[in-house]
């Protein structure tokens, strides 16, 4: 099992702390989102197994030049190996949830994924070095109950993701993804219990209506509809790695079950899971092993979004970076069951869901191209119907900005996807508050999937 070390944060240890700290965890992989100097050095001589990542900015570059590629290489890999083992480069981070870069940098993201392939095998690294990309779960149509049903979004499925599991199969290279059962527990609490979630497999089994598979957690059901969609493509085959996966410890408004108790059992039974041999994999996937990475090292400040955003870490910082404060206790190497670790507190009551008014607004220093994401993925894969801010006789198309149109539509998509997993998020576009911000009603029309909801929304800007 690996860890994310993120760096968005201005308290953070140094880097020779921070791979301390590493090593005191028994971690065997690390995952950096950039290819850190600092990091990769003070990384050189271990035994822990390096990712490293090509900035998002920077994949036009890289898919149209392949001596731009080779020389990103040679500064980024090869500058470092094999002192430090670098044994995989990802692509970017997410970038077929980033509506914004839809048009300059969606299709080059395969294009780069060769040319950087091509830089390896030039060297004789393209065996131990593969080359992959991280998706969340966004890159799925709908839902992923049942996972069996798992399909690609019409959007991507054949122009990028076919050609993807292409190279994939071709190099023998994982296809990684950010799986949160948080998440979908979150803003599906009335139907997925949360032990569920918890791979506590005490309560009631979910049997696939599909294929009658039997499911006892809830990150098997994330996995098994990626495995579902690979196949629709031709390619079950195609490996899976977990780029991401973790619990927060705590949250915001609307943020309900993020408490270091469920952070604790959560990341403890996945280094259990994990650890198994021979190993667990899924029910689609029976014996399979799954790379992983815990999401985070970390807690990082700088993080845009709501409170769990900056809350994920197994570690917490104090004194400006001197402190590293390890929040519970865990044994990542997967020996040691629930009955072996030290009781823990159960956490407070958390209010009645429902109890407060929230809505969510765009972010006044989010860019442009940011919101306009936002937007286009609200009213496409979203399920928004956004006629109300793009006819200008509807009452919501003024005042005709940006800003004012996003924060509908993401108040829209908020106030009827959260049932099915949606956020507000935004990529750091939108956030929620519980100030009611009115000055006009509005009339919006959705259109959720195969049902259609007609209703008035009173919304404040």
């Amino acid at each position: 099992i690996g860890v994310n070390y993120g760096q968005l944060g201005n308290n953070l240890p140094a880097p020779p702390k921070s791979v301390e700290l590493i090593r005191q965890l028994k971690l065997g992989r690390v995952k950096i989102y950039d290819a850190n100097p600092s990091i990769l050095s003070a990384l050189a001589n271990t035994s822990v197994k390096v990712t490293v990542m090509v900035p998002n900015q920077q994949i036009p570059s890289v898919a149209s030049s392949q001596s731009f590629a080779d020389e990103w290489v040679k500064s980024n890999v090869t500058a470092y190996y094999p002192f430090t083992r670098i044994r995989t480069v990802l692509i970017g981070n997410e970038i077929l949830s980033d509506f914004s870069i839809r048009q300059s940098t969606w299709p080059k993201l395969v294009p780069a994924m060769k040319n950087i392939h091509r830089s390896l095998a030039k060297l004789g690294l393209h065996r131990k070095i593969k080359v992959s990309t991280p998706h969340a779960l966004l890159v799925l149509q709908g839902y992923v109950f049942p996972p069996s049903n798992g399909t690609f979004r019409d959007d991507i499925a054949e122009p990028i993701i076919r050609p993807m599991l292409e190279f994939l199969h071709s190099t023998n290279s994982p296809f990684f993804v950010d799986a949160y059962p948080f998440f979908t527990w979150e803003f599906n609490r009335a139907t997925v219990p949360i032990d569920f979630a918890l791979f506590n497999g005490s309560g009631t089994p979910y049997r696939d209506p599909g294929n009658g598979l039997v499911y006892d957690n809830l990150l098997d059901i994330q996995l098994d509809s990626i495995t579902a969609a690979m196949a629709k493509l031709g390619h079950e085959s195609v490996k899976l790695g977990l780029a991401e996966t973790g619990w927060p410890t705590k949250g915001g408004i609307d943020e309900r079950g993020a408490n270091f108790y469920n952070a604790a059992l959560y990341n403890r039974r996945l280094a259990k899971k994990l650890a198994t041999k021979p190993p667990l994999g899924t029910p689609k996937r029976p014996h399979q092993q799954i790379p992983a990475f815990i999401f985070a090292l970390f807690n990082e400040n700088l993080k845009p979004g709501p409170v769990t955003e900056r809350n994920w870490g197994l570690f917490a910082i104090a004194d400006n970076g001197s402190t590293a404060i390890q929040k519970y206790e865990i044994d990542l190497t997967g020996r040691l069951s629930d009955g072996d670790y030290k009781p823990m507190a159960l956490p407070p009551p958390e209010p009645l869901p429902g109890t407060a008014k929230l809505w969510c607004v765009a972010n006044q220093s989010a860019s442009t191209s940011q919101l306009q994401g936002g937007i286009d993925f609200a009213c496409g894969p979203g399920g928004v119907n956004c006629s109300s801010i793009t006819d200008p006789g509807q009452p919501c198309f003024l005042p005709n900005t940006t800003i004012s149109h996003a924060s509908i539509v993401f108040n829209a998509y908020y106030f009827f996807q959260r049932t099915n997993g949606g956020s507000c998020v935004f990529n750091g576009a939108a956030f929620l508050t519980s100030s009611d911000p009115s000055k006009i009603k509005a009339l919006l029309i959705f259109s959720l999937n195969a049902f259609l909801f007609f209703f008035f929304v009173f919304f404040y800007f």
